[in-house]
């Protein structure tokens, strides 16, 4: 068979390259504001590089192109070892770019700040006096998101909705492993962690059906821990909560047990009335009967410890549920039996509640501001404080 000529070669490649056309490039064409400006200072700091970037490799094709040996005509100078002209050139263009893309990161890294209140709609509308944003509060379990709208008294599993241009304020947290919680068509990711609660303020400007993942690896069905983030009109929202009303079933703490085992594709679940206090439990460890609360932990040790009478409550911080294989998959340890502790044992745990040392990894610190669940907290029973915003 006679080789084809090298430009139908090139000639074959064309239709895959077509396909790409078909790409939605969502990071760079995204539909809510927090996500815009992102895309903006990624373009703004591709830009800034490249201005020395490319002249540094053009520059360096020319020079082996000018002084190439072939090259009779190039002036040949081997003493020469020092421009005054040249240091300064070569010197101050990547300072400057250095300095300008400093400036934009210091202001952005504010601006962006996810724990900070939005200020605006978009680049030209302010946000309306007296608008309250929507509260949802987001758990990554095992392998699938649930979120509650305490406003509303809803729940759902895979599947959110949020109304065009209202401000949406996220609590972020985690059951078991740390997870990462990202909607690019609305903003950049934003950790799970268990036992800690972050922050997300974004808006959603545009209707559509968007794609929302995990981006952060946790285990086998972490490809499948997808769901669907649902852009609508208030009027479309409205109808979206009465139907999460009329198909769901209650959530409380039986059902939140069994559905925070492991379990790969997860459908589409609503929830039309939720425990009120369960996202608290969840967020400081006590979901399950006879757990103790972190804040309540906390407290304890916030007191000065509970002392050698202490070590009864060592049971009780024994959070990890991976560790029991049970029939069926389920990695749950039955409500009212304590959990088996010959396999693994947090080294926090052993050492038991009260001590001095067994908050040092354990939530309750601050960063940059941010209160993090259990720093104040009045009596044991108070429940997680909410989030404060040094900007």
């Amino acid at each position: 068979m006679q080789k084809l000529p090298k430009f139908s070669r090139h000639l074959l490649i064309l239709p895959l390259l077509l396909t790409l056309a078909g790409c939605n490039l969502v990071v760079m064409s995204p539909s809510g504001d927090i996500a815009m400006q992102q895309r903006d200072l990624i373009i703004v700091s591709t830009v800034l590089m490249l201005l020395i970037i490319v002249p540094v490799i053009f520059l360096t094709l020319l020079f082996a192109w000018r002084y190439r040996r072939s090259n009779t005509a190039a002036t040949y100078d081997p003493e020469w070892h020092h421009s005054t002209r040249l240091e300064v050139v070569i010197w101050s263009a990547p300072l400057a770019i250095i300095i300008a893309l400093g400036a934009i990161t210091w202001i952005s890294t504010h601006k962006l700040d996810p724990f900070r209140p939005l200020d605006r709609l978009d680049a030209e509308r302010a946000i309306p006096a007296n608008t309250k944003p929507l509260t949802v509060e987001v758990v990554a379990l095992d392998w699938k998101w649930l979120f509650f709208y305490p406003e509303l008294g809803i729940a759902t599993v895979n599947e959110m909705a949020a109304p065009v241009d209202v401000p949406i304020s996220f609590r972020i947290t985690s059951s078991s492993v740390m997870n990462s919680f990202y909607v690019p068509a609305l903003a950049g990711q934003i950790y799970a962690m268990p036992g800690m609660e972050t922050r997300l303020h974004a808006v959603i400007n545009q209707e559509g059906i968007f794609d929302g993942f995990s981006a952060n690896y946790s285990g086998a069905g972490f490809s499948h821990m997808r769901f669907k983030f649902h852009g609508v009109n208030q009027q479309g929202f409205d109808q979206w909560v009465a139907q999460v009303r009329e198909k769901g079933t209650a959530l409380n703490r039986d059902t939140y047990l069994k559905l925070e085992r492991p379990s790969e594709r997860e459908p589409v679940r609503y929830f039309s009335t939720v425990d009120k206090d369960l996202f608290n439990a969840i967020l400081n460890m006590c979901a399950a009967p006879g757990q103790m609360c972190m804040n309540e932990m906390m407290h304890i040790d916030r007191m000065g410890g509970g002392g050698k009478e202490s070590a009864e409550n060592r049971e009780k911080l024994l959070y990890d549920n991976r560790h029991s294989d049970q029939a069926g998959g389920s990695h749950e340890t039955p409500a009212g039996e304590s959990p088996d502790t010959s396999e693994t044992k947090p080294a926090d745990a052993q050492n038991g509640a009260g001590q001095s040392g067994d908050t040092q990894t354990m939530p309750g610190m601050q960063h940059d501001g941010h209160t993090m669940p259990g720093m104040d907290h009045g009596t044991g029973s108070d429940p997680a404080p909410a989030q404060s915003n040094s900007n």
